[in-house]
Formats: structure tokens, C-alpha cells, sequence
């Protein structure tokens, strides 16, 4: 087969560019949209009229997300054709002061991290440095039992079948039990990545590498090893050498063992019998590369808007990211770092996370012209049906519109335990 090679320089190049002209086209937008009506705490409720359509108001939807006892907060953006069409905030900031919850604060982002770190894989690909096909003991021997025959691609779109180091006991937030524990102490603890993987490895697994799908932390946690291992540097600081800093994700950070939210925030709760307990502060290691990531709507979706957009990668990675395994859990696909929900008005691609207190909700359409981020501080500790409801109908809403979104109960079926 006669194929004209490309070298890396080039595509790094032809990578800066693509990344040099989003970052104007940005700049320039925000230049050209008319203010939003901003509060004394930065919560905004605004509506842009697109070229295409005036998008719909969410608020309506977002104030149902927050149930009193199961939710403190909720806060989200939508955007089309780069331009930020709706932003609102509902509940507060944290349960003594009741402060009003800010639109523009950062939160937990959970395993919407993951998109972040395969998106680096794939660049990483397209540079030459690796291949999709390549088996884990390549870069990390003796590392995973049957190393040999898991390969990226596996670790990737969760079909090697690996069990998530999370059901390992020491590290399970659910129930009374396991949250006193994890208050107690836990929640400070420093983890190496050699400990989760440990742990994660130790477990047998759910089928031979390939045929099935579960979803694994692990999976990624050996990801952001490959990572460093071939670039010589943490995951971390690819994802802002390659992402963060060239699209200027101002308020997107990946903080290692630091517990703190910096900047406006929303606080995050867990309940037990005698109350609220506030679960903001947290040593992140525990989600490494599967979920140590803290953001804002508005850099999430101008992340979205870039790697569907096609500024991040070549379209032969980016098809590839995009092309998905059935994912059974989660009754969507998933591709390599994306899920991919189907709804009655079409396709929406993103990823959802969740760590203690935090969730998040992130899609939008393949085309990159639209995207919308969801963040709600859901209660540890609490199921709320209700508040499950409400998200999806938001969804529906964004995704769909208000009279589509009324003739349908399907929406995003997930679990926002740990670190989804």
C-alpha cells in the first residue's frame, strides 16, 4: 500500500495552526457577544439569539436539578458556533452562608478527565510515538497480568476487562460505613498510581481482553502511565502542554494531591443520619488520570468545541475516537474516551463524571457546533430519583428542545458513583 508519510513536525505544526486559529476565533467572539447580565456573586441567566435560532432557556430545567436534602447546586452553559447561548445557576454555594451558587465556578469534574487524557493518547498516536494496537506490557512490562494481549485500544474504550480498582474495598465510598471511613481519614490519603493499578490488576477479570465491555478506572490509570512513560512527563502536564494552555482553559486544572477547589466553587456535601458533612476538600490522587480534573462549563465546552471541531486531531484519530463499542452499563456507546448517546432527536457525544458531591454532564453534536455542560453538587450518601429525573429531562431539553424533549423519557441513563 502506497501511503504518503507525514512527519511529526509537520503534523505538530499543522496542529499549533489549527489551535493558533481557534484561539483568535475565541478571542474575536468574545469581542463581538453582547455581555451577559451578570450578579454581584457571577451567576448570569442569558439568552443569545444565534444566526440559526434563539436557544432555549434552560433555567426552568436547571432549578429542578436541585432538590432540597440531595442537592445543594447545579450550574451550565450552552453554546453554538462558538458563541455562549445560555448560562444560569441555581441553589448555593454552600449550606452556612446559602450564598447564591456562581455560573462561572469550578467543580469536580470526574471522568470527563478521561476524554482529556485519551485525546493526549491519540495525539500521541499521530505523532508516531504510539500505536492504538500496541499491547500494555510493550510500555509497561510485568506491570498487568496478560499485559501481552491488552492493548490501547483496549485500556481506551474499556473492553479489556479489567476490574475497576474502585470495587476494591479500601477505596468504596457507598454507604455509612465506607463514607465515616473515608471522612475519617481517607479522604486525605496520598495514592500512587502503582497502588491503583495494584489494586485493579489484583481483582480477576470480567472476560478475556476484547470481548465484552465494563467500565474500568483502571483502565485509565494505566493510560496515564503509557503517557508518561513515552513522553517522560505526568500525564498532567501533557493535558496542558497539548490542551489547557493552547486554548487558554483559564480555569481547567489538574491539581495531583492538592484537595482544594481554587477559585469560586460550590461545595460538595455527603449526609449521614446526623447531617450534611461538607466533602469539598479531597486528596485527588485517588482519580488520577480516571478523575482528578476540576473545570467550569465554559472551558469544557470550548474544549468540546475544539476536538469535535477538528483542531485537536487528524480526522483518521478522530475517527477512531469516535468509533464506539456497545456499552452496556451505560445503555450508550463509547468510544475511546467519549460516550455516545443516542436520542430520539439524534447523536450527542461527550462524557459524564462524577466524584463525591460532584457530577457532571458534558455533550454535544459530532459537527462541534453545539455542546452544553451540566454540574450539579448531588449529596454523597443520597439516591434521589428526583434529581436523577431532573438531569435527564435537562438533557433532553439541550439536547433536543422543549417539544421534543416532552414527548420522550429517554435520556442519559449513568450512575454518577465515584468516579463515572
Amino acid at each position: 500500500m502506497n501511503v504518503t508519510r507525514t512527519t511529526s513536525a509537520t503534523r505538530s505544526g499543522r496542529r499549533a495552526r489549527r489551535l493558533a486559529a481557534l484561539a483568535l476565533a475565541a478571542a474575536t467572539v468574545v469581542a463581538l457577544t453582547p455581555a451577559a447580565a451578570v450578579a454581584a456573586d457571577g451567576s448570569s441567566s442569558t439568552t443569545v439569539a444565534s444566526d440559526a435560532a434563539t436557544r432555549v432557556d434552560l433555567s426552568p430545567e436547571l432549578r429542578a436539578v436541585v432538590e432540597p436534602g440531595a442537592t445543594t447546586a447545579a450550574l451550565a452553559e450552552t453554546r453554538e458556533n462558538g458563541r455562549r447561548t445560555w448560562r444560569d445557576s441555581a441553589g448555593v454555594t454552600d449550606l452556612d452562608s446559602r450564598r447564591p451558587a456562581r455560573a462561572d465556578g469550578r467543580f469536580r469534574i470526574g471522568s470527563v478527565t478521561k476524554t482529556f487524557v485519551s485525546t493526549v493518547v491519540l495525539q500521541l498516536v499521530d505523532e508516531g510515538k504510539l500505536r492504538l494496537d500496541d499491547p500494555v506490557e510493550r510500555h509497561l512490562p510485568g506491570v498487568v497480568p496478560n499485559g501481552g494481549a491488552i492493548t490501547l485500544r483496549h485500556l481506551l474504550n474499556h473492553t479489556s476487562g479489567l476490574d475497576d480498582y474502585l470495587d476494591d474495598p479500601r477505596f468504596l465510598f457507598k454507604g455509612e460505613e465506607s463514607l465515616r471511613t473515608f471522612l475519617a481519614g481517607r479522604r486525605w490519603q496520598d495514592y500512587r498510581p502503582a497502588e491503583l493499578i495494584e489494586a485493579g490488576v489484583g481483582r480477576p477479570p470480567h472476560f478475556p481482553p476484547g470481548r465484552g465491555w465494563h467500565y474500568s478506572n483502571t483502565n485509565y490509570i494505566l493510560v496515564g502511565e503509557v503517557v508518561r512513560k513515552v513522553t517522560g512527563h505526568r500525564w498532567q502536564r501533557e493535558v496542558e502542554r497539548r490542551i489547557v494552555e493552547p486554548l487558554r482553559l483559564k480555569d481547567t486544572v489538574f491539581p495531583g494531591s492538592s484537595p482544594g477547589v481554587p477559585g469560586p466553587h460550590a461545595h460538595g456535601y455527603a449526609r449521614l443520619p446526623e447531617g450534611p458533612v461538607d466533602i469539598t476538600l479531597i486528596n485527588p490522587t485517588v482519580g488520577d488520570a480516571a478523575g482528578n480534573g476540576i473545570s467550569t462549563t465554559a472551558d469544557l465546552n470550548r474544549f468540546h468545541a475544539a476536538l469535535f471541531g477538528g483542531a485537536l486531531l487528524s480526522p483518521a484519530r478522530f475517527a477512531e475516537m469516535t468509533t464506539v463499542v456497545p456499552a452496556t452499563d451505560l445503555d450508550a456507546h463509547y468510544g475511546l474516551g467519549l460516550i455516545r448517546y443516542d436520542l430520539p432527536c439524534g447523536e450527542v457525544w461527550g462524557h459524564t463524571g462524577g466524584v463525591p458531591g460532584y457530577s457532571t454532564v458534558w455533550l454535544g453534536s459530532k459537527d462541534g457546533t453545539r455542546q452544553f455542560a451540566l454540574s450539579f453538587n448531588d449529596v454523597a450518601g443520597v439516591e434521589s430519583p428526583g434529581t436523577h429525573a431532573a438531569m435527564n429531562a435537562f438533557v433532553r431539553t439541550a439536547s433536543c428542545g422543549p417539544q421534543a424533549a416532552a414527548t420522550t423519557s429517554a435520556g442519559v441513563n449513568s450512575s454518577f458513583a465515584e468516579l463515572r
